[in-house]
């Protein structure tokens, strides 16, 4: 063998194995960062925190009352990751608190905070829509993003972290019968886009993950708020004629955690399938591979449990 040939196969090797680092980093993507999912044993929250736990993160999932919190927690134990419960109210003072507390007790430090936690309790045209279902929007849409994010703040200028909430593409577009949710959901992304332009000097980052038609309780009408002709409506309504699934938009969710989002802050990503894109109902439209839904990578066991109302 010539001397040529042998440094050419020495030059590929170790191109070969600078590609096994990149991808074993992109494995871990997480690795040692500790995270928060609030609502984060149904739906999305569920396929986050799993997702997270994957990834090599520490995190605290948390719920309220009632939720599968503990069955998370222990399903992503025995897939080997590492998670703690934080059961309580995000919409309070001492729930948004007691998430921080339980993480810097568990695991000593905070990187990423995921602002989840959200109801959808009804559907119904503003003169009809019941003022208690309003409260409650407020409480968890609005005052459990903000009350959890005031409480993480001051752990994530310590370790230039993180944060990225749950906004919708009802925040971004009109909704008619649901005006009260997609209020909320514009004021989810109007306070993180001010909130990054705030934080960048702390190196804190903060962005808005806009779902659309994801297939939680809430788009399936034996489960949630929708009915049939909305759910329909809803799915036609998308591009790719189809629901995304609830890991869909956690792989977005971790991308704007990690590193590799560190120039990315006071964005807005939809992951709606083409909703806000479109006009009229383009899902008629959509061939087979466009709605063939991808195989996960973490095992959901809770997608269709969340809550669609506080009661």
């Amino acid at each position: 063998m010539t001397d040529g040939i042998k440094e050419l196969r020495q030059e590929v090797h170790g191109v070969l194995r600078q590609m096994d680092g990149a991808k074993q980093d992109v494995a871990g993507m997480l690795k040692g960062k500790v995270a928060i999912v609030t609502g984060g044993s149904t739906g999305i929250g569920e396929a986050t925190s799993k997702l997270f736990a994957k990834q090599g993160a520490n995190v605290v999932v948390n719920g309220l009352p009632g939720d599968p919190v503990d069955a998370v927690v222990g399903e992503i134990l025995d897939a080997g990751g590492i998670a703690v419960a934080a059961i309580c109210d995000v919409g309070t003072v001492v729930g948004a608190e007691r998430c921080v507390t339980t993480a810097l007790e568990s695991f000593g430090q905070l990187d990423i905070l995921v602002a989840n936690a959200g109801v959808f309790p009804e559907l119904a045209e503003i003169q009809d829509f019941p003022l208690e279902r309003f409260n409650e929007l407020m409480h968890t849409n609005v005052e459990g993003v903000y009350l959890t994010t005031r409480a993480a703040i001051p752990e994530l200028h310590k370790t230039n972290g993180c944060i990225v909430a749950l906004g919708s593409e009802v925040g971004l577009v009109g909704f008619a019968q649901g005006a009260s949710y997609s209020a909320t959901k514009g004021w989810v992304t109007a306070f993180i886009r001010s909130l990054a332009a705030e934080q960048a000097k702390y190196g804190v980052r903060a962005n808005v993950v806009a779902p659309g038609p994801i297939d939680t309780e809430m788009t399936r009408p034996s489960k949630g708020t929708m009915g049939v002709v909305d759910a329909f409506m809803a799915v036609k309504g998308t591009a790719l004629g189809r629901r995304g699934t609830p890991e869909e938009v956690a792989n977005v969710i971790m991308f704007l955690a990690s590193d590799l989002a560190s120039f990315v802050t006071g964005a807005i990503y939809t992951v709606d399938g083409g909703s806000t894109a479109s006009q009229g109902l383009p899902g008629f439209e959509a061939g087979r591979d466009a709605k063939r839904v991808p195989k996960g990578t973490v095992d959901l066991k809770h997608q269709h449990e969340g809550r669609g109302t506080l009661r």
